[in-house]
């Protein structure tokens, strides 16, 4: 069975810099897969590669049997990837609710003529897009706040109404760029319940870069781990946590008991 997402031996230049070199990786439908690495190992870049910021220039990325060449990111989001950003990236002024409805935008189908007129198809589309909104963000119960400005929210909501709003696209893969970043100790746990909670409830793929490792090998199937831009290691979390290459590179000894 074709992976959901195969990377193959995807490369990338910045003049005489090679930020990520040769890096071979899948991801299943369904599965929940973290990638990890110091800081400036290239997890970020390969999160850019795969949703069309960055082009490689080397290698081959697919996405359900399809190359994403040339591709641009809106045109990989309608494919069916979405990502967060390790900053988050909200529309601070919009509300809540508008920060969700502006991403179910992708997937209008009526023409721009019903725009204009306001005519019965695009004020029915326009209430399902409404309730759709409004169904999300009960999901995570944030409708609550649905029309206070983003942000005013706290930073943990934040966090949240930005997956939400990557939701709304509708993605088969979920790219989640250190969503940890900023939080406690008690927000950390409650996102490991969060992450595992959506793979289930809107069954879709998740790839997850973080640094905070009791996040990663709480909630991850299979580890990538990166050095300087290339693959060192893949495995589960307990084979990660013991393979010597990534104790020297990342994990230190302490988290080999972990």
């Amino acid at each position: 069975m074709a992976a959901l997402l195969q990377l193959d031996q995807i490369t990338i230049r910045f003049g005489g810099l090679t930020a990520v070199s040769e890096v071979t990786a899948t991801v299943q439908t369904g599965e929940l897969v973290g990638l990890i690495g110091p800081n400036g190992a290239g997890k970020t870049t390969v999160f850019n590669m795969i949703t069309g910021v960055y082009q490689p220039s080397g290698g081959r990325i697919q996405f359900r049997g399809r190359s994403t060449a040339g591709l641009r990111p809106f045109e990989i989001t309608e494919l069916g990837i979405a990502r967060t950003f390790q900053n988050i990236r909200l529309f601070p002024s919009l509300s809540v609710f508008d920060n969700v409805r502006v991403a179910f935008h992708l997937h209008l189908k009526h023409a721009a003529i019903h725009s204009l007129s306001r005519g019965p198809k695009f004020h029915a589309e326009e209430e399902e897009l409404r309730e759709a909104t409004l169904g999300l963000l009960k999901i995570f119960n944030l409708e609550r706040v649905q029309n206070e400005p983003a942000k005013s929210l706290p930073y943990g909501d934040q966090r949240r109404l930005e997956i939400i709003r990557a939701l709304a696209t509708r993605p088969q893969l979920l790219l989640l760029d250190e969503p940890a970043a900023g939080m406690n100790p008690a927000e950390k746990v409650e996102l490991m319940r969060l992450i595992q909670f959506i793979r289930d409830q809107f069954q879709l793929a998740i790839l997850l870069v973080e640094h905070d490792m009791k996040v990663v090998m709480g909630v991850c199937q299979r580890i990538h781990v990166l050095e300087y831009g290339r693959k060192i290691a893949e495995g589960t979390p307990q084979q990660i946590r013991a393979n010597p290459a990534v104790i020297a590179a990342y994990l230190g000894q302490e988290s080999t008991a972990a």
